[in-house]
């Protein structure tokens, strides 16, 4: 049996569009997947995620405040 909050998801899921289902499938397998990874990473690694990140940006791979405000009018 269902619960409230499982029934009161399917509900919301059911309303959506296929672009936006999607969309939240690959969310949930996200979240999966991420607790099926070890929370704890090395030094090294978050270092070299901060290291590629930094990288990232230098490249101007990035986008402003304003620009992320504006892309999400268009959702």
């Amino acid at each position: 049996m269902a619960t409230i909050l499982e029934s009161e998801m399917l509900n919301y899921f059911t309303q959506l569009d296929n672009v936006e289902k999607s969309s939240v499938i690959k969310m949930l397998k996200a979240f999966i997947k991420r607790k099926s990874e070890d929370p704890n990473i090395t030094i090294e690694h978050y270092n070299n995620e901060l290291l590629a990140a930094e990288t990232e940006f230098k490249k101007g791979n990035y986008i402003t405040h304003n620009q992320l405000l504006n892309e999400i009018k268009s959702w």
